[in-house]
């Protein structure tokens, strides 16, 4: 195999004419030089310079070689380039997983800012099941997830997990229900409805089963939907009751009572997942600062 570094060597002798000026371009001895070619000489299997007068000129090989060697010099300048824009944040792809209730409240926004700093970076919004979106950035196969966690849980080897809000879950009610007037509800006068489920098994539902718990209750789900958009619907039809959280209830439905709930109050939590590694690149730290900003225009 070709020696790339002696190549360009070879390539300077050319240009200098000589071994000895090419050692002076080079800030190295002739010698030096001197076993650079005929090493490359040896790899190539052929000579490469002949005399010219005194000093030296490349053969038909050589020419070869330092036209190749030309053009490996100038895809490395390219090279070198393009990382120094990706090291900068002028160009690159951000994958992120996210679920539906945090893509217009949370990630819009955060995405928005993102164009603005880094307007050369490509992003890649992918809707994801909660429940595979850490796995994904787990497996290096998305830059950042927003993902929902107990507060407790562990840490997870090698993944940076930055809280961003706490997303209390309020009572959806049908409009004519006998509590739709109140501002806030105890859990437990909820305990007899007929229940409708906003989303599958998984950490968005597991908030709410463990405060029906805590109130002395399992939920009577009588319908269930994946969205809280079809959840509202079917609790404006007068299917049951529903609690959905906070980001959840986008525009909110005609049909439905919304209100806070006490004793105890469904929080879920919600993290920005990254790998640790990827945290040197500047266009991810600015989009999990933009999040950051977004999570407290909403807490506000």
């Amino acid at each position: 195999m070709l020696d790339v570094r002696r190549m360009q060597v070879l390539r300077a002798v050319a240009v200098s004419g000589s071994v000895t000026a090419a050692a002076a371009h080079l800030g190295c001895t002739p010698s030096a030089v001197s076993q650079q070619v005929a090493a490359l000489e040896k790899e190539a299997g052929i000579e490469l310079l002949e005399r010219a007068g005194r000093g030296v000129r490349p053969t038909a090989a050589g020419r070869l070689l330092i036209g190749h060697a030309t053009i490996i010099s100038e895809q490395v300048a390219v090279t070198e380039t393009a990382l120094s824009d990706l090291r900068a944040g002028r160009t690159g792809r951000l994958t992120i997983h996210y679920f539906a209730s945090v893509g217009p409240t949370l990630l819009a926004p955060a995405i928005a800012r993102l164009r603005v700093a880094h307007s050369g970076v490509t992003v890649d919004p992918k809707l994801t099941d909660p429940t595979d979106s850490l796995p994904a950035v787990e497996r290096g196969d998305g830059d950042l997830a927003i993902v929902v966690r107990r507060p407790d849980e562990g840490d997870r080897p090698g993944v940076s997990l930055v809280r961003l809000l706490d997303d209390p879950y309020r009572a959806v009610l049908p409009a004519g229900h006998p509590l739709a007037e109140r501002e806030v509800v105890d859990l437990a006068d909820l305990a007899g409805e007929p229940w409708v489920g906003g989303e599958p098994p998984g950490p968005c539902l597991e908030p709410v089963l463990d405060a029906c718990a805590a109130a002395g209750f399992t939920p009577n789900f009588v319908a269930k939907s994946e969205d809280y958009a079809t959840a509202q619907g079917f609790v404006a039809a007068g299917l049951g009751v529903a609690l959905v959280p906070r980001l959840g209830l986008g525009t909110g439905h005609p049909g439905v009572a919304i209100c806070r709930v006490r004793r105890p109050e469904p929080i879920r939590t919600i993290y920005a997942a990254v790998r640790e590694i990827s945290l040197a690149q500047p266009a991810l730290c600015t989009l999990i600062d933009a999040l950051i900003d977004a999570a407290r225009s909403e807490h506000r």
